[in-house]
Order: structure tokens, then C-alpha cells, then sequence
């Protein structure tokens, strides 16, 4: 006979044809009164913390759209008062209070990645070290295996490709493959992050107001 539900509550429970039951992690009802003590318990628990989390997180995320939204109007205050045509969005800028304890910035990270002419750059790269002697500068060798090498998302080390923009060499292949990586660079979304700071007096250092859980 298929089991009839009529009720699931709030607590995690299913009323199954007559039976308080709750989901195990395979999609499975169990009776409530076979579930360890300590396994309720537990999910009593974490019902509640995610409860508050929930809550929480919600708070943060109006907190943010409020925050954007005030500052992004004193932006368009400017803009009019200064004849500046409303464009895009905006980049890094900071915020003070007029006795200089408080302040608010706004920074945009850009998150890059890589096009396929990436592989054209490595091939002359290649070409270049070949043709060097067997005692050429092992840092250079040691810069190129790191910034070429992927990570278990098969990522490119960013950071590495910058490293090697930054040397100077004057041979045509590696300038050619410098050109070849800044083709590929390509920014593939951009972040907005909020940081809010206050000070007791102008004479002190910025003090982080922390938002975010993990660094409470």
C-alpha cells in the first residue's frame, strides 16, 4: 500500500500514513521513534543555527542593496551637479565623514581569465628557452612551469602570467608572446566589495567594522 502524506512540518517532520517520520539523507522516511536520541539532537540543532543564519544572511544582503543604493544616489548628486552624464558602473571611491572618523569604501576587483592565444604565448616561450644554453637562468624556467600550470579547476596561475609580463627581455619571440598573453587576458566578471572603517580621532588607525562572519 503507497504511503499517504499529509503533513510536513516545520520541524523537519512528515506525518506519513499516521506515522511522525523524518527524511533520512537517502530521500528515505523513518519513523521518528527509530532515530537516535543523539541524531535528533543534532538536527534540532542545526535546524535552529541555520534558522538564525538564514536570517541573518537575508539582513546582510537588504544591508547591501540599501548601502549600494545610498551611495550610488550621492554618486548621481554629484554627477548632475558636476554636468556628468550617468554611465556605467563606477570604480573604486571612498566615502568620509565630514569629522574624518568614519569612512566607506567601494572596490571592484576584476576577475580575469585567459583566451586561447594563452597557448600561442607558451610555444614561443618555448622557442625562445630552447635556443638558450643549458645553464640558462633556472628562475625564469621555474616562473614559466608555475604560471603555465593549472590548478584542479584547471585554472592558470594569474598571478604567474603577471610575473612573467614584468620581465625584461628583449628577445622578439618573448616580446611576441607577452602581446599574445595580453590578447588573451579577458576580464570574466567583476566583483563590487563594500569595506566600512571608524576611528576615534583623526590621530588613530582605521579600524575594520566587520561585516563578515568569518572574521567576527
Amino acid at each position: 500500500m503507497e504511503a499517504v502524506i499529509l503533513e510536513n512540518l516545520s520541524d523537519g517532520t512528515t506525518m506519513v500514513s499516521g506515522k511522525l517520520c523524518m527524511t533520512d539523507a537517502k530521500g528515505h522516511f523513518v519513523p521518528v521513534n527509530l532515530i537516535k536520541p543523539a541524531d535528533k539532537l543534532q538536527d534540532e540543532v542545526v535546524r535552529k543555527v541555520m534558522g538564525y543564519a538564514d536570517e541573518i544572511s537575508a539582513q546582510i544582503a537588504r544591508f547591501r542593496a540599501h548601502t549600494m543604493q545610498d551611495l550610488d544616489g550621492y554618486d548621481q548628486l554629484l554627477d548632475q551637479e558636476y554636468g556628468v552624464k550617468v554611465g556605467g558602473k563606477k570604480g573604486n571611491r571612498t566615502y568620509q565623514s565630514f569629522d574624518g572618523l568614519l569612512r566607506v569604501q567601494v572596490s571592484v576587483n576584476d576577475f580575469i581569465d585567459f583566451g586561447p592565444q594563452l597557448q600561442t604565448a607558451k610555444l614561443l616561450i618555448d622557442e625562445y628557452l630552447n635556443e638558450l644554453t643549458a645553464d640558462s637562468p633556472e628562475q625564469i624556467q621555474a616562473l614559466i612551469t608555475e604560471a603555465f600550470n593549472t590548478d584542479k579547476a584547471g585554472k592558470i596561475d594569474v598571478a604567474g602570467i603577471k610575473k612573467l609580463k614584468r620581465l625584461q627581455i628583449e628577445d622578439p619571440r618573448w616580446k611576441d608572446a607577452m602581446r599574445a598573453i595580453e590578447d588573451a587576458e579577458r576580464v570574466n566578471y567583476s566583483k563590487q566589495y563594500v569595506r566600512f572603517y571608524r576611528r576615534a580621532s583623526i590621530e588613530d588607525q582605521w579600524q575594520a567594522v566587520t561585516v563578515d562572519l568569518a572574521k567576527a
